[in-house]
């Protein structure tokens, strides 16, 4: 996982569902482009055929809530989400961004749909390069970084090949 990302915004409000980032009719597939295809289609129709590599999303409190599906990452991984800034998450949607490799990152962040942002996770800080303004968050621990770099299962079978 890169130390530094750069993105543009998806900005999105409180209590983003799961249900909201992919309807469950969609559930029939875990393949992640495919489900990219549908990610928030009810609520921001554009934004599948808008969304590009890199980008970043910034939402409010409680972004992830609803069911525990992982398909919801699933979707933003699809999409090229390179990461998600919120005020707070559900529990499950953040524990399945990490297990998945998604980074997400609790912070109150001043943006707009279309800013550009900087995220060094080792420092910590994220600047809003359209607004001028910078935010800070605790900065990611190295095991972490590696741990989502790859997902927790290959992780973890790095981690086991290095024991035997």
């Amino acid at each position: 996982m890169e130390e530094i990302i750069r993105g543009r915004v998806w900005k999105f409000g409180k209590n983003v569902d799961t249900d909201q980032i992919i309807p469950a009719e969609y559930l029939v597939t875990a393949d992640e482009k495919e489900l990219c295809k549908h990610a928030f289609e009810k609520v921001m129709p554009s934004f599948s055929k808008n969304v590009k590599k890199g980008d970043i999303i910034v939402a409010e409190e409680n972004f992830g809530c609803g069911s525990s599906r992982e398909h919801a990452v699933r979707a933003l991984i699809g999409c090229g989400i390179s990461c998600v800034i919120a005020k707070s998450f559900a529990r499950i949607f953040f524990r399945n961004s990490i297990n998945l490799g998604l980074p997400v990152i609790e912070a109150d962040v001043e943006a707009d749909t279309g800013d550009i942002l900087e995220v060094n996770f080792k420092k910590g800080t994220i600047k809003n390069i359209t607004k001028g303004k910078e935010f800070k968050f605790k900065p990611m621990p190295d095991f972490l970084m590696k741990l989502l770099s790859k997902g927790l299962i290959e992780y973890a079978k790095e981690k086991l090949k290095e024991k035997s």
